[in-house]
């Protein structure tokens, strides 16, 4: 299936882009994070999972778990603080 995916703040720098359109056979978040990891490089540390990753779906956060359909959007970002 085709999913957009959009990378925030330091996830963008490391993966080197802020968005891409993937062809994927993930049916979760969090198969779809594994594949990305797969590619290597520094996306593949900032995706990792020793990192705290948020993901949303669809612009909602999302749990690991939940299912990827067609042509939906994918964000990953860190947490974030504020004050």
């Amino acid at each position: 299936m085709r999913v957009t995916v959009r990378y925030f703040a330091s996830m963008r720098e490391a993966m080197g882009t802020s968005s891409e359109v993937l062809d994927t056979a993930a049916t979760t978040l969090a198969q779809l994070r594994a594949e990305l990891m797969a590619r290597g490089g520094p996306g593949a540390e900032a995706l990792g999972t020793d990192r705290s990753v948020r993901m949303a779906l669809n612009q909602v956060m999302s749990a690991p778990g939940d299912s990827l359909h067609e042509g939906c959007e994918v964000a990953f970002f860190p947490p974030v603080t504020g004050g």
